[in-house]
């Protein structure tokens, strides 16, 4: 068993009260972590706010060939994190060790960027020209991070490497349930260089240590990752120093296949895009759109492809799919198709708990397919956060464009179809913040990601992630 304090200016420090961390797979204690409050808040912004001149005095480039080296030693532990994530999260091992290279592609990432950042500058101001205009780029200071359960290392790293390559400090929350992974990962950055106080990490409940942070006036801003309610209040609350915020919120993505699209690829994609990680993703797949014409032969594969996933412990290599994270997590899951049940969907394959000794002390659930679902179910109007899959048939493009919009969501969305001038309609027509054309769903660094309406708010990854983390300034320098 696995005890973990405080990580606070590069030390481990316990506190007073503590809390049990629970294996998903079979209610197992993998571990403790010290439960901080706002005094252990405080003292973490403190370190935080102490580094961060030092930090921000070092050339961008010498912050880069830092973060080259912290990930370098994330991939050098992969097997010891990848272990760790699995007993805590419950995901598949191979998920797992994907998620730890994910982290460390994302510091390589912005660590590549550290020689690209600039400002700017504009001559001959008022026609003058000993008159010129500089436009300077600088650090916030300080900025505070919370992180969620069902990819507890990858998303904090989503705020890290851009927020750290441009000269911040942090203190983050992870998640109380999957706090492990990430307290590990903060003792090997620092032992492969990052100075004390750059990263501290405090667990804690969200109601004591989120909130501190979400009002904290020397944290200057904060990245959220979470449920949509829970990103409102952390919006609310920083509200209250105006500090920034970037909120990457739930989602309901539709996936809409026409009649021309490639099946047997649509299907692969669609079974990955909602199964991975149990379902439990904000960019899921969570509602299918299926042209008529083809809504049969597309149904028939999906329930095929659905039967071949193997459910069991995440250190099974056999195994697709493991547990939901947490036994409300099912329940909730349970919940929302079984009221579609009771509204008149029919369930194609799933819709029940395996059982027998390797399963009744797990949270686990077999993958879902469900047909015939009414549009006021919550299937539909819910993130299903789970392996549950409705389909529905439509006819034609405008019609799934329609039905992907009829949502309060605009995270994610997928559309297959070989007709180029559909495929770019429905591209700028769906209201969401990344659209897949022809490929599955996966996340570029490359490229920015954030979500419409009640999805997000601000983005993250690409080059558009550091400008939130980066203040602009005008400065007028006369030389007369």
């Amino acid at each position: 068993m696995i005890d973990m304090g405080f990580f606070i200016n590069g030390k481990e420090l316990m506190g007073e009260n503590s809390s049990k961390v629970f294996n998903p797979a079979d209610g197992s204690v993998v571990g403790t972590v010290a439960l901080g409050d706002e005094r252990i808040v405080d003292k973490a912004v403190r370190a935080a706010k102490n580094a961060f001149e030092c930090w921000w005095s070092f050339s961008a480039a010498k912050r880069g060939d830092i973060l080259y080296s912290c990930a370098d030693a994330v991939k050098s532990s992969v097997d010891e994190l990848s272990q760790l994530l699995t007993s805590e999260q419950g995901k598949p091992i191979k998920e797992a060790k994907m998620e730890v290279f994910r982290f460390a592609h994302t510091l390589e990432h912005y660590a590549g960027m550290a020689k690209s950042l600039r400002g700017g500058s504009v001559p001959n101001l008022d026609h003058n020209p000993a008159r010129m205009g500089l436009i300077l780029k600088r650090p916030l200071g300080v900025c505070g991070a919370i992180t969620p359960w069902n990819f507890p290392l990858s998303l904090a790293g989503n705020k890290l490497g851009p927020g750290l390559i441009a000269g911040n400090t942090f203190v983050l929350k992870p998640a109380s349930t999957t706090p492990l992974t990430v307290l590990r990962v903060a003792s090997i950055m620092f032992e492969a260089g990052l100075p004390a106080g750059v990263l501290n990490i405090v667990c804690g409940p969200g109601g004591t240590v989120g909130d501190r942070l979400a009002t904290h006036p020397d944290i200057a801003k904060i990245g959220f990752t979470g449920s949509t309610p829970v990103g409102k209040g952390v919006m609310s609350k920083a509200a209250s120093t105006v500090k920034r915020v970037t909120l990457e919120l739930g989602g309901s993505d539709p996936f809409i296949v026409m009649s021309d699209a490639d099946v047997d690829k649509a299907v692969s994609a669609c079974s990955v895009g909602r199964f991975f990680n149990c379902g439990q993703a904000c960019l899921a797949v969570k509602r299918v759109f299926i042209d008529e014409p083809i809504y049969e032969e597309f149904k028939e594969k999906i329930v095929e492809k659905v039967k071949k996933i193997t459910v069991g412990s995440g250190f099974d290599t056999s195994n697709r799919m493991g547990p939901l994270h947490t036994e409300g997590q099912r329940a909730e899951v349970e919940d929302q198709f079984n009221d579609a049940v009771n509204k008149g969907a029919k369930i194609l394959i799933g819709g029940k708990r395996p059982s027998g000794d390797t399963y009744d002390k797990g949270n686990y659930l077999m993958p879902t397919v469900l047909e015939d679902c009414s549009f006021d179910s919550k299937m539909n109007t819910e993130e299903v956060f789970g392996p549950a899959l409705p389909l529905w048939k439509v006819s034609g493009m405008d019609e799934a464009i329609s039905k992907a919009n009829d949502s309060p969501f605009g995270l994610g969305s997928s559309v297959w179809t070989k007709d180029v001038n559909s495929a770019m309609k429905a591209a700028e027509k769906i209201e969401s913040g990344y659209t897949w054309v022809n490929s599955i769903s996966k996340i570029y660094d490359e490229l920015p990601f954030g979500g419409m309406k009640e999805s997000g708010l601000g983005a993250e990854h690409g080059y558009e992630a550091l400008e939130h983390y980066m203040a602009t300034k005008s400065v007028v320098m006369g030389t007369e």
